[in-house]
């Protein structure tokens, strides 16, 4: 298996920096000293299992989670001793976004640059441009709580890139998407790529072949694998064997 060395943070142009991150509850241990570190301008996808340690790991590194013992840095700051330095760096968005029903997306916009200390002509400026890009004009008035998923998704996406952030991290963003909706995530993952880091967790093998420039492959907890797009096979089913018999041995 080869696996990325951590770079000195603050030396390198690491944008996101796992060091030895683990999370236990009492004798289970969800995620056991996961170690990796993404250069600026890559996109990653972080594959597993449904349960394999992706979320508790995502929240590690954006600060929402404390680690029971490891570091996690943005951009060569550490997200435990300076975890508002980081967060200004930073675009979360969870499995399930904090959403507001009856608020509009542009409500919601307003109030999640608000609780960032943004306001007036800044505030309006990113709000046109997230809108944009995130392509969410069309319903920009209606309640959340009314939008497709789809259109949560992409909601959400543009709340997390509303400050500009360098480092993006998206936990399952495609999960539960039709397959027109899956297209659309992965076309604004792609031009987000082309400006920030990504990190995207994923249980789908097919998202890894569309939008990876690495994969990074997490079982019971461990990183079990760390490669090119092509390090799992050269097709879908060459992937899911070798998926299968990675957490195979994970389990074992």
């Amino acid at each position: 298996m080869s696996m990325t060395t951590p770079s000195v943070p603050g030396l390198s142009p690491q944008a996101i920096v796992a060091d030895r991150l683990s999370k236990h509850y009492g004798s289970f241990r969800a995620v056991d000293s996961a170690t990796f570190s993404i250069p600026a301008g890559q996109l990653v996808a972080f594959l597993g299992p449904n349960g394999a340690g992706k979320s508790t790991t995502m929240r590690m590194l954006t600060g929402f989670l404390v680690p029971t013992s490891g570091t996690a840095h943005i951009a060569g700051i550490n997200m435990l001793t300076d975890r508002v330095s980081a967060a200004r760096l930073l675009g979360y968005l969870p499995e399930n976004g904090p959403f507001y029903a009856d608020m509009t997306p542009l409500a919601f916009l307003r109030f999640v640059g608000g609780t960032r200390g943004m306001g007036g002509i800044e505030l309006t400026r990113r709000i046109d441009t997230v809108v944009q890009q995130c392509q969410v004009t069309e319903v920009i008035g209606r309640p959340v709580g009314k939008l497709s998923k789809g259109f949560r998704q992409r909601v959400g996406m543009a709340a997390a890139l509303l400050h500009d952030p360098q480092v993006l991290i998206l936990d399952e963003p495609t999960a539960g998407l039709d397959p027109n909706q899956v297209e659309q995530v992965r076309m604004l993952l792609r031009a987000f790529a082309k400006e920030r880091t990504v990190l995207l967790s994923t249980h789908i093998l097919s998202e890894v072949r569309a939008v990876a420039d690495r994969i990074i492959l997490i079982s019971r907890g461990r990183l079990v694998h760390d490669g090119g797009p092509a390090s799992l096979g050269k097709d879908e089913r060459e992937m899911e064997e070798k998926f299968r018999s990675l957490t195979r041995k994970a389990a074992a």
